[in-house]
């Protein structure tokens, strides 16, 4: 009889299951199902790729089943990364194994098969791993007579080099692979397969900087930076800097001052519009060494970035909100550039917030974590106010230059979209050889096509949304399901052909800004024009190099973009972002044209600003207008008190969906009352709000309800949660999902 001991181990699976669970070892796998690893498994009838989270001690009370293979040599993460991750699944209320699927990059997961060894052969364990053979010379460089003319030529270049991969052969020679082929035979040169990575930088070559002089200001935010540094500790600042400011350069220099401790530091920045300028400042300042996170890459460049990253050969890493994931070890400085922006916050599935992220990981780490931005968080200044975060300032724009002049153009009356003052500024600045920046932040020709007959939107079937008309793509399209319909197209609702064109996009403002200036150059930076890999970092690097006069485009280039010839901004229907049914709307309206008025007058020349609006009293748009983030702070905290929201308030959003109206409106009411009921017999203080049709009702042919909750004390809100969690009805026609910190509720 034997007396070994089942080896067994703890396995998160990537679906929505709120439990681990327990798997046995096969004897000859033992020593490699180690934690960190990944592990093919059956679940039910389907065999998964799960998450191998360490042993299991104590005897199962039943027969478990085997797992049939181990699939990594190495492990993904460390236990430190593991713990953040387990804070991550904890506080989101999201299971462990999703998060771990989320944190690691698309090109190292496995997706579900249908059997053992179906995985694609061009894939070597999930991974996607890119190799490529090297040759080099094996032989003692002496004339060999009886190689052809070609054959010898590529001898001769491979002992040059030393050692040179087959496509720079092919690249010279042609097909070679004859020869290549001869010359092996001979034992005249050895070909080697070595792995590579994919380059997500291009083969441009960047001109290397050095440090600048610091201000007053600058040298006081570093110093503090340093300080926080030097004490190995966990140390979260809020750097607050007016556009212009040279926050950029404080991050460089703290960053240069990790680097020199030997640790290493993590940036991240809020869209991967802004990645391309920015990463062209860290290279020029450090060279090699930095690694990309973003979306805009392709799952082998992710993966090759990650396993760079992970083997310690990047130093720094730049990234959308998903680069907080990154396995980079011996963290000394996080830093969030824009940490105002909504964009850090994930929209569905594990609905994290990276800017919030950061704060845990580097308390975790113990790092300093920087927040910047020009317009901060109510909440982030409001921490600083009462201790949580150190305040730095930057209330100068660098040499001394000045903030832009702003004028308001009211636009009652106009039947344009372009304001009669804004045409002959632009005609100036042309003139004067300088650049101009269009802000709207609503792309496509028309905003939505109308009935001329009774009056009817051309709506979309399957959203509770106009459909937005594109004329260059001759479509309606729905900018939430990519439903589309030819355009101008008839009236469903009585077949008339005439449609006309009711608001203006970004399409529609590049049209009207060719026929009033044509003799401008005009680029566009939308959603419909920075599809393909590398355009957001094409078109910026025209406005860059001066090719072009005038860049219009929505809120993709209203923040973070540094162009010293930009010295006059329009702003179109500059209240738009009012009307939103959002508590914030009156924050991200004066974040908004905060940033896009600070990217007029950057350089030598002074900016001017014209900011088109119908609702000139708005104390968002005047406080913006007049530079005055203070007074916005103060009354819009008065806002938030009265009514009881963040920072005075915890949120949860507790959403509910289906294809059928009815059945989603009767659930979301059942859960209403059994939240009430499990409230009153915990005796907890929690505000529930609904339910109520979410904002968009019908989103890609699904009704939505949404319960907010509210309470004073975060414990009081989880603790309903749980509560709700362990007694909820399952319907299974009805998805449901919980947001803690909702950012946007639409």
């Amino acid at each position: 009889m034997s007396n070994h001991v089942p080896h067994i181990i703890e396995v998160a699976i990537p679906l929505h299951l709120d439990r681990t669970f327990h798997y046995r070892v096969p004897r000859e796998m033992e020593g490699q199902a180690l934690a960190g690893r990944r592990a093919f498994v059956p679940f039910g009838r389907r065999r998964l790729t799960g998450y191998i989270l360490g042993n299991v001690t104590e005897t199962p009370p039943h027969e478990l089943k085997e797992i049939f293979e181990v699939l990594d040599p190495e492990p993904l993460w460390t236990d430190s990364e593991l713990e953040f991750f387990r804070w991550v699944a904890s506080y989101y209320l999201h299971p462990l194994g999703e998060v771990l699927k989320t944190a690691l990059p698309a090109g190292i997961n496995i997706q579900e098969r249908k059997g053992v060894g179906q995985a694609d052969p061009t894939v070597s364990g999930g991974k996607a791993i890119k190799t490529e053979i090297v040759y080099r010379a094996s032989a003692p460089c002496e004339p060999v007579p009886h190689l052809g003319a070609k054959a010898a030529d590529i001898l001769g270049v491979i002992r040059e080099a030393g050692d040179i991969p087959a496509a720079e052969l092919r690249r010279r020679f042609g097909t070679c692979s004859p020869q290549l082929k001869r010359l092996a035979e001979l034992g005249l040169v050895t070909g080697e397969t070595r792995e590579v990575y994919r380059n997500p930088f291009g083969d441009d070559v960047v001109k290397r900087d050095t440090p600048r002089v610091l201000s007053p200001h600058q040298q006081a935010a570093l110093d503090a930076l340093c300080a926080a540094l030097d004490r190995h500790a966990f140390a979260p600042f809020l750097l607050h800097g007016v556009t212009g400011s040279g926050k950029t350069e404080v991050y460089l220099q703290a960053i240069d001052q990790a680097l020199g401790q030997e640790k290493n530091a993590l940036v991240l920045v809020p869209e991967i519009s802004l990645t391309p300028q920015l990463v062209q400042r860290f290279r020029a300042r450090f060279g090699h060494g930095i690694a990309i996170l973003h979306s805009g890459l392709s799952d082998g460049e992710r993966y090759d970035e990650w396993r760079r990253i992970r083997r310690g050969q990047a130093r720094i890493v730049i990234g959308a909100r998903s680069a907080i994931f990154a396995p980079l070890a011996r963290i000394g400085i996080i830093i969030v550039d824009e940490e105002h922006e909504a964009s850090f916050k994930q929209a569905d599935g594990l609905r994290y917030n990276a800017r919030d992220l950061a704060l845990v990981r580097g308390r975790m780490e113990r790092a300093v974590v920087l927040l910047g931005s020009a317009t901060p968080l109510v909440t982030s200044r409001y921490a600083a106010e009462h201790g949580k975060l150190a305040l730095l300032t930057l209330p100068e724009r660098v040499e001394h230059r000045p903030m832009p002049t702003v004028e308001l153009a009211p636009m009652k009356g106009v039947a344009t979209a372009i304001s009669p003052l804004l045409v002959p500024a632009l005609e100036a600045t042309l003139a004067a050889g300088e650049q101009a920046i269009i802000f709207l932040n609503r792309r496509g020709f028309a905003t939505y096509l109308v009935c001329a007959e009774c009056g009817a939107p051309l709506a979309c079937p399957n959203c509770s949304v106009s459909l937005t008309y594109h004329r260059q793509r001759g479509q309606s399209v729905c900018h939430y399901c990519d439903y589309a319909i030819p355009a101008p197209g008839i009236c469903p609702a009585c077949g008339c052909q005439e449609l006309k064109e009711l608001g203006a996009g970004t399409e529609r403002l590049e049209h009207d800004l060719r026929e009033l200036v044509p003799q401008a150059r005009i680029l566009r930076m939308d959603s419909d024009t920075t599809g393909g890999k590398g355009s957001h970092g094409r078109l910026l690097a025209r406005m860059s190099d001066g090719s072009a006069d005038i860049l219009v485009g929505t809120q993709m280039i209203a923040k973070g973009h540094d162009f010293p010839g930009v010295t006059l901004v329009g702003v179109v229907n500059a209240e738009a972002s009012l009307g939103m049914p959002d508590f914030r709307a009156a924050e991200r309206t004066f974040q908004l044209l905060s940033q896009v008025i600070g990217r007029a007058g950057r350089g030598d020349t002074p900016g001017r600003v014209i900011v088109q609006t119908l609702n000139s009293d708005h104390y968002a748009i005047q406080n913006a207008v007049q530079h005055d983030g203070d007074a916005f702070y103060r009354q819009e905290l008065e806002f938030r008190r009265e009514v009881g929201y963040p920072p005075f308030s915890f949120l949860a959003c507790l959403g509910f969906s289906g294809t059928t109206e009815g059945p989603v409106e009767e659930h979301a009411e059942a859960i209403t009352r059994l939240l009430a009921q499990l409230k009153r017999e915990k005796g907890l203080r929690v505000e529930i709000l609904g339910p109520a049709p979410a904002p968009l009702y019908r989103l890609r042919g699904r009704f939505r309800r949404q319960i907010l909750l509210k309470s004073p004390t975060r414990n009081d809100l989880r603790r309903l949660i749980a509560a709700w969690q362990q007694n909820r009805p399952v319907v299974s026609t009805i998805r449901e999902y919980v947001d803690i910190d909702p950012v946007d509720m639409m």
